[in-house]
């Protein structure tokens, strides 16, 4: 099949949204974003070999492809709407596309997201998404605005996604399900991100790790800040695996958790307690923001100093 046959069989559907008026099959979408509204823009890349094994299954990537993408625009506090799809495939593999295409159409229909354009090319095996969605003017979330005596808080739990790593790459004697289940298929936090909208006076998104990500925080807002350790939510899988080897460093460092990290005064705390739904994602108080500048945590009784540290494409060596 031609690129055009692909295109059509597997990526073309009936938009879900009014405020698309052209998507797939012309040479530009036609999109129009509710009065009174600021466009939120986003994309990212994935190459095998580099994000993701080359024998992935493809219906997990076509999901963490749009849920990496959903996670900056919560981080943001807009709601998604669009999608933009590049594919750089080494061939046009039926079996293959149409399960990415199951996995990523099963996410965009929980969040009413749709398909409205894109590429596809031969080459070696390269996935990006752009996504875009709306934000009241004014209430966009951003990295600037943390405070001293903000609470510091993130979502759902730490390291498990990075934990799941180490398993399929064989590097424990022992596999938990749910920490693999993180690595694979990350889960958005869009309905935190909308209810942070006029409470948070900061937000990130953790993807390359808590200390690196809250350190953009910090630097954007010319604070500081304490973590405590035993504050920290952790699953039983990463306690196991922190209490085995001793690398307490992993929940702070990994990448690939995709919650959202936020700071808040205590008032907008209780406020977001009443906003959320029963059984919506759990969110812990971590640490605090202070006046002088630099990131630290309290692990038994000793405060030690956290450097940025987390997942980096480029890393330069001065010698």
């Amino acid at each position: 099949m031609d690129e055009f046959d692909l295109i059509r069989r597997f990526f073309r559907r009936p938009a879900v949204r009014s405020q698309t008026r052209f998507g797939v099959g012309d040479d530009a979408a036609l999109l129009d974003p509710p009065p009174g509204q600021v466009l939120a823009a986003t994309v990212d890349t994935m190459v095998a070999g580099v994000h993701f094994f080359p024998d992935a299954d493809p219906a997990a990537l076509g999901h963490k492809l749009l849920a990496v993408n959903l996670s900056d625009l919560a981080a943001m506090g807009a709601e998604p709407a669009w999608a933009l799809l590049a594919l750089a495939l080494p061939e046009a593999n039926p079996d293959w596309l149409s399960a990415f295409a199951e996995g990523l159409f099963a996410l965009a229909g929980r969040y009413r997201v749709d398909l409205v354009g894109g590429d596809t090319i031969r080459g070696p095996l390269t996935l990006s998404l752009q996504a875009l969605g709306w934000v009241p003017e004014g209430q966009a979330l951003r990295r600037c605005g943390a405070r001293p005596g903000d609470g510091i808080y993130v979502s759902g739990t730490l390291g498990d996604a990075a934990l799941g790593l180490k398993m399929l790459r064989g590097e424990l004697g022992w596999r938990d399900e749910t920490a693999v289940e993180r690595l694979l298929r990350p889960r958005p936090r869009v309905a935190l991100g909308l209810a942070l909208r006029g409470l948070a006076h900061a937000c990130i998104d953790v993807s390359d790790g808590l200390a690196a990500d809250l350190g953009h925080i910090l630097t954007a807002s010319g604070v500081g800040a304490v973590l405590e350790w035993e504050s920290l939510p952790l699953s039983a899988a990463v306690r196991r695996y922190v209490a085995e080897t001793g690398d307490w460093r992993l929940p702070l460092s990994g990448g690939d958790d995709y919650e959202l990290c936020f700071t808040l005064p205590e008032a907008a705390a209780r406020v977001l307690q009443q906003r959320l739904p029963a059984g919506a994602v759990a969110w812990h108080r971590i640490g605090t923001i202070q006046i002088e500048q630099g990131l630290s945590i309290k692990k038994g009784g000793k405060a030690i100093p956290l450097p940025p540290a987390g997942y980096c494409h480029f890393e330069y060596d001065d010698k």
